[in-house]
């Protein structure tokens, strides 16, 4: 029987328990916060592989010339029909462990008797990092994937050059009149420190000096959330080369949420030399990308990450490109 339940949380020792929802919560409200509610991690309880949400497609020529004198005044017109759309997101299902080790490798690194809280409270920590992890990679390259395949919201720094001021402002341009909707920067350190170098040697007055006294960048007015996701670094060719990703993206870009329980159990496994300390766990979590649908029919439930990472696997549903998620800026 379960001894420790809370909110979406099934885990079979209160300590594991204790564990993963102090560190989830804390890196929850940070992510969301560092994000400035770009990628919002939350818990709703789905059932099934998918999520469904409809809603109406925007009509065209809904607003028109009206005539209002002559026999045009009392035409007949026609009526327009309101299409229904729906958004599709998609369950994966995640495991953690198993993890095992001999009880007595514990004993030696302890002082005093086996303290099993101590160890299951260690180990909710690690996969509460874990989770959060593998959650942000994914939400990642399901986002970059998706807006590199929208040609209105990729920018390419020219002759595979590195990230500058421009690269930014021409970035943040794809997203035209709507570019105050940009929220964040994500994007990788190496990209972040050659955005900070551009702007020394610019040797701007006043921004160069800021550069060198704080090595922060000028990032057109909005926060940058740096990480070393390799979703947002890309190898490929002979010799090989590395494409970086810098994703400016919107509130409510993407949303994770943690859709079923998740179960931890610990176990004491006997029938071997020495007794064994055996944990696994298992959790699901849902993923939709503002702006597009999960594409049921060939990316299919469950998909793994190949499947997350293929663009066509993504379909946009609207018909704006200022409605998707943001915009996506490639460099070297």
């Amino acid at each position: 029987m379960a001894t420790g339940t809370a909110s979406n949380f099934k885990i079979y020792n209160e300590f594991t328990h204790s564990g993963m929802v102090e560190t989830l919560v804390q890196m929850s409200e940070a992510f969301n916060a560092a994000s400035r509610g770009a990628i919002r991690l939350t818990s709703v309880s789905r059932r099934g592989d998918y999520d469904y949400e409809s809603f109406f497609a925007n009509t065209a020529n809904l607003v028109t010339r009206r005539v209002n004198v002559g026999s045009a005044a009392l035409a007949d017109v026609t009526d327009l029909a309101l299409s229904q759309a729906e958004q599709v997101g998609v369950k994966l299902n995640r495991k953690i462990g198993p993890v095992a080790n001999t009880l007595d490798s514990f004993k030696k690194i302890q002082k005093g008797p086996f303290n099993e809280n101590a160890l299951d409270f260690a180990i909710g920590v690690q996969a509460a990092k874990g989770m959060q992890i593998e959650q942000l990679n994914t939400a990642l390259l399901a986002l970059r994937v998706a807006l590199v395949n929208q040609s209105t919201n990729l920018f390419t720094v020219p002759s595979s050059g590195t990230m500058g001021t421009s690269g930014l402002v021409s970035g943040l341009a794809k997203y035209g009149d709507a570019a105050d909707r940009i929220a964040v920067w994500i994007m990788h350190s190496k990209v972040y420190y050659d955005l900070v170098q551009n702007q020394i040697t610019a040797n701007i007055d006043g921004v160069s000096n800021f550069n060198i006294g704080s090595a922060s960048p000028v990032t057109l007015n909005r926060p940058v959330l740096v990480t070393d996701s390799p979703s947002l670094a890309v190898t490929s060719g002979s010799p090989a080369v590395t494409t970086y990703y810098t994703l400016g993206l919107t509130v409510g870009a993407i949303e994770v949420e943690d859709s079923e329980e998740t179960t931890i159990a610990r176990d004491i496994i006997t029938g071997k030399e020495n007794l064994l300390v055996r944990m696994q766990g298992e959790y699901a979590y849902n993923l939709k990308t503002k702006g597009f649908t999960w594409d049921v029919a060939n990316g299919g439930a469950n998909p793994s990450n190949s499947a997350v990472g293929t663009a066509s696997n993504w379909d946009p549903i609207y018909g704006s490109f200022k409605d998707f998620a943001g915009v996506v800026i490639q460099s070297r």
